[in-house]
């Protein structure tokens, strides 16, 4: 295990040392910052002093090793916009996109494995069969799409819920400030994290049935079934745990997958959280909260990809954590 650890370290290094290199390079060609903080009323005698403050107007390798010693120590840059250390910014902004991807978590796990399951266990229902077309629709529609039919319908006609923003937020400690402490709280949050579920809800529901169907069909199954174990604990015990391991492959990824994926959510929203910021930055040409922000979603993506790879050998303590290739 340690040596396993220590060799996920080094990979962590460098897959953030390219993720840095690359988010710092596509910086030249989003535009010029300067248009944004001075306007169009300045000299050009103006402008080249501010490049020379700013260091705009060094090598790129010169801009990339200061970049780089100065991230060592927690400075990712200031924002041009708010004038203040980029990764404070994108710390308040953390907690409102990591409840919208803990929502959307609940609801594909609770639902995904009954249903899963379900039509797995009885693939010819009628039941199995409406869940598995829906399926094949929620693949298929965009997120923003629906995203707007929800606030349409529920917003807008019915007026059940309401359709921007955070609502009535508890101040828990630091930055972190939580939807599920009121219940305007909890009204703000549902359709978002619904909308951000029907991303990856299908796709998890079709990889738990076609696990579990391989699975159903294994001699230890069918073993325990000759012995008279009750069918609920031969489902959900010994077919749903072997079932897990690629289903939780795949979920580590497509949950890191969705903190990206919240920029439509919660641009439709008006969810202020990272992926709302990280347009409104790209607006703004505010290349140092742009970076800093890619970085740090990468930085989640590693994270979650290396908690994956540990929760294997709980799942299942025959694999060999120090020889996996991941």
């Amino acid at each position: 295990m340690l040596a396993y650890l220590v060799k996920r370290v080094f990979q962590a290094i460098a897959v953030m040392f390219a993720i840095s290199l690359v988010s710092f390079a596509i910086q030249d060609n989003l535009g010029d910052p300067l248009r944004e903080l001075v306007g169009q009323s300045v000299s050009d005698e103006v402008r080249q002093q501010l490049r020379d403050e700013l260091g705009l107007n060094d090598s790129f390798l010169q801009q990339y090793i200061r970049f780089i010693g100065n991230a060592l120590q927690g400075d990712l840059g200031t924002s041009y916009f708010f004038k203040e250390p980029a990764l404070d910014v994108i710390m308040k902004k953390l907690p409102a996109t990591l409840e919208l991807v803990f929502g959307a978590t609940i609801i594909i796990i609770g639902l995904s494995v009954p249903l899963g399951v379900y039509t797995a266990i009885k693939p010819n229902a009628i039941a199995s069969r409406i869940i598995m077309g829906a399926s094949i629709i929620g693949i298929s529609v965009p997120v923003f799409l629906t995203a707007i039919g929800m606030i349409f319908v529920f917003s807008v006609e019915l007026r059940w819920l309401p359709s921007f923003g955070r609502g009535d937020i508890v101040h828990m400690w630091g930055p972190w400030s939580t939807n599920f402490a009121t219940v305007d709280g909890w009204a703000h949050i549902l359709m978002p994290s619904i909308a951000l579920a029907s991303i990856m809800l299908p796709l998890f529901v079709r990889l738990i049935r076609a696990e579990m169907m391989e699975t159903l069909q294994s001699e230890y199954v069918k073993y325990a079934k000759a012995k008279g174990i009750h069918p609920f604990r031969i489902y959900f015990v010994h077919a749903l745990k072997n079932t897990l391991l690629p289903v939780i492959t795949v979920g580590g990824v497509q949950i890191g997958t969705m903190v990206a994926y919240t920029i439509l959510t919660e641009t439709v929203f008006q969810w202020p959280g990272m992926g709302f910021m990280f347009l409104e930055a790209v607006n703004r040409v505010d290349t140092p909260l742009i970076v800093a922000y890619l970085i740090v979603v990468g930085f989640i993506f590693v994270v979650t990809n290396t908690i994956v790879d540990l929760i294997y050998g709980l799942v299942n303590p025959t694999v060999n954590l120090a020889r996996m290739g991941a």
